[in-house]
């Protein structure tokens, strides 16, 4: 779907990218993460040509990026950002219709597609005639991924989608997001500071350092099987949080007695998604026996 071939970024005498290799396939979501400056909105703006690469390649659908027309290329992809970027002047169903109304779709579909998209987002139809100052954060942050996904790319961008949200209204837009139907066989490149929602949202992290990657797997083989000391000294702050959203309750379960088993009913959920009134009683078992459950963990099937 995207691949970067050895795709290094200079600004001056700055290198934000060095040498950088990936590939997103079709239907997953990739979150790239790492400190400040260490080049992931970079690299993100070099997959739809905002920015131009210094040297490498970099192929959508299998095409060359200099043969694609920058236009036609970024209309394949939906682009979400931290502050939104919804035109002030224009009312919510405008943004969201920008893009098919660009491409030349009939009014029907458009205004179709306009309430679609904003029953999936929670936005009650009777506010489309509303303008973005009329929004809450959160809701300005659903219209910006609603626009993104109007013309129904196969590819959605997201820089830091929920950063400027509080950390109740972020979880509930991570919730949202991992339930929406809009997104489901999309591609998807998230760019994110926060380990967390990275491991809630992706479903291989890439994690960067000085524009150069250090590791790029699932959340278990960067729990696991860190790939150097740096991979391992990002992880360690959260590495608790962590394990119990990588852990999942089929792993723990013959450490937890027979009448609790009996209660648990979605054994492929992640420990840290427990229900409510389960919680403190699987993590009980679970810190009790965590050296016994985290050694399977540790071995080459991961």
């Amino acid at each position: 779907m995207v691949r970067l071939e050895n795709v290094s970024k200079y600004y001056a005498d700055f290198l934000a990218v060095d040498g950088v290799t990936l590939e997103i396939r079709e239907g997953e979501t990739v979150a790239l993460i790492g400190s400040s400056g260490s080049g992931k909105t970079t690299i993100l703006k070099c997959i739809n040509a905002l920015i131009t690469r210094s040297s490498g390649e970099i192929s959508v659908f299998d095409k060359p990026l200099d043969e694609w027309d920058p236009v036609e290329l970024r209309r394949k992809m939906g682009y979400v950002i931290q502050d939104v970027g919804l035109f002030p002047h224009y009312t919510i169903e405008k943004n969201i219709s920008l893009i098919p109304e660009l491409l030349g779709w009939e009014h029907s579909d458009i205004q179709t597609r306009v309430d679609i998209l904003l029953e999936r987002i929670h936005i009650p139809g009777s506010m489309k005639k509303r303008y973005p100052s009329a929004l809450s954060g959160g809701q300005k942050q659903r219209v910006g991924l609603a626009r993104a996904l109007a013309a129904d790319p196969p590819i959605i961008l997201m820089d830091e989608p929920f950063g400027a949200l509080d950390p109740i209204i972020r979880a509930d837009m991570q919730r949202e997001f991992l339930a929406l139907e809009g997104l489901q066989g999309k591609s998807i490149v998230l760019v994110t500071h926060d380990m967390n929602e990275a491991a809630i949202l992706a479903d291989r992290i890439c994690l960067l350092d000085k524009g150069v990657i250090q590791q790029t797997g699932t959340l278990k083989e960067l729990l696991f099987k860190p790939a150097n000391e740096f991979v391992q000294r990002f992880l360690d702050p959260q590495r608790d949080s962590l394990e119990m959203r990588a852990v999942r309750i089929k792993d723990i379960m013959p450490f937890i007695p027979q009448e609790l088993r009996s209660r648990i009913l979605i054994t492929e959920a992640s420990v840290a998604d427990v229900p409510s009134e389960l919680i403190p009683e699987i993590r009980k078992y679970y810190f009790i026996n965590r050296d016994s459950i985290l050694v399977n963990f540790r071995t080459d099937e991961i």
